[in-house]
């Protein structure tokens, strides 16, 4: 076992060996640009990302002619967002998502608000769901677009999609959904779930960084949006700008390892995820386990230990890589806004740590961070004059305290 261990899948993976072995002829040999129609080295190009649409295609039970190639799930989000809304403006300006998305979804929402969009924010259970019920009762004739996440990236809570896609369906509204986080992790389905826009991301599911997809549904309904980049009209005018051929190459290849090995590899990953969570759950008293207990991401672990400064136990776990609060932001001291809107106070959001458990994980690096994560917590509860207060039974929600 080599130090330090990564846990931190939630926030990147590493690139599967298969993937970059599949990548590296398109970075040397095979450098044709794919728009080029006129020589081989063109055609070679064009066959390859065809083939790559083909395998991403398959991995969601979509078609090849509705994945749409962009530089990640951000893009992907604000593709989505911008460009439904702009298409479907005279429809009406209403949209609806939750508190607890992705920045990528609330940044975007929060400039469409400036633009004129009405938004309703939907609020979120305390395990991290948002009620069907609220969904239905929020859509208006004027909702043109509902975002929802399929798994959230701090909390790992998987949402029931397909119920919220059959809800839009009924009503004649567009459902998006960022599926960053599970694309390649739990099965997907775009007709079974009634989606008819979603994000993915390369660098979530052991392929390159730098490349991602938006399906766009192409019948029942046909799904329009209008482009946010403007080029050379590349991928049917919804994206301009030339093709990264080998990061596609790493895109589809990513993809079918996922639809090849999702099975055997949720099992494992899950497996690995309650080992952990066991051994930590066992070994420390009073920790608060955040997220849906039993709809999660199979390698998403949020733990709140209390009494402990989730900074300070993240310099004692040095040896391994692990998240506290949201990693996107994580230059920020402000509690996760994520753990707020699922009801945890300050300061157990602030002592919450994500654990993030993948493909190359083994059981030996499992043992290694809970005992390190046990002793860890122990010394700095130690440490804490809070904690010796409450092992003594004094309520530190009552206490005044002084001022200066």
């Amino acid at each position: 076992m080599k130090l330090p261990i990564y846990m931190d899948n939630q926030s990147t993976t590493p690139c599967d060996p298969r993937v970059v072995d599949a990548m590296v002829p398109y970075l040397a040999d095979h450098f044709g640009n794919a728009s080029s129609r006129n020589h081989a080295f063109g055609w070679t190009a064009e066959e390859a990302v065809e083939s790559s649409r083909e395998q991403i295609a398959e991995l969601i039970g979509a078609s090849a002619k509705e994945i749409v190639f962009t530089s990640g799930a951000t893009e992907s989000d604000n593709m989505a967002l911008k460009g439904a809304f702009e298409f479907y403006a005279k429809k009406g300006n209403h949209i609806i998502t939750a508190p607890t998305e992705h920045k990528a979804i609330i940044d975007t929402v929060r400039w469409l608000e400036r633009q004129g969009a009405d938004v309703t924010w939907l609020p979120v259970n305390d395990d991290g769901t948002i009620s069907p019920d609220e969904l239905k009762a929020a859509i208006r004739p004027e909702t043109v677009l509902v975002s929802l996440m399929h798994g959230n990236n701090e909390i790992g809570t998987i949402n029931p999609i397909g119920e919220y896609g059959a809800i839009c369906k009924e009503a004649g509204v567009l459902f998006h959904t960022d599926a960053a986080q599970t694309v390649g992790k739990v099965p997907i389905d775009v007709n079974e779930m009634k989606i008819d826009l979603l994000s993915m991301s390369g660098h979530k599911m052991y392929g390159p960084k730098g490349i991602g997809a938006l399906y766009v549904r192409r019948k029942n309904p046909r799904v329009r949006i209008s482009p946010q980049l403007h080029g050379g009209g590349h991928e049917r005018g919804m994206r301009s700008g030339t093709l990264p051929v080998h990061q596609i190459v790493g895109l589809g290849k990513a993809a079918e390892l996922c639809r090849l090995e999702l099975p055997d590899e949720m099992k494992r990953t899950k497996a690995l995820r309650d080992r952990l969570l066991e051994k930590v759950s066992a070994g420390v008293p009073e920790i608060l386990i955040n997220g849906h207990e039993d709809n999660h991401l199979p390698g998403n672990v949020n733990i709140s230990f209390t009494f402990v400064e989730g900074e300070s136990l993240l310099m004692a776990l040095r040896d391994v890589a692990v998240s506290s609060g949201s990693a996107c932001t994580s230059a920020s001291l402000e509690p996760s806004y994520v753990l707020r809107s699922i009801g945890l106070d300050d300061e157990n959001a602030h002592s919450s740590i994500r654990f993030g458990v993948g493909r190359f994980n083994t059981a030996s690096e499992v043992d290694y961070v809970a005992d390190l994560v046990i002793q860890s917590v122990a010394k700095l509860r130690a440490m804490s004059p809070l904690w010796e207060m409450h092992q003594d039974g004094i309520d530190l929600k009552s206490i005044e305290w002084a001022g200066h």
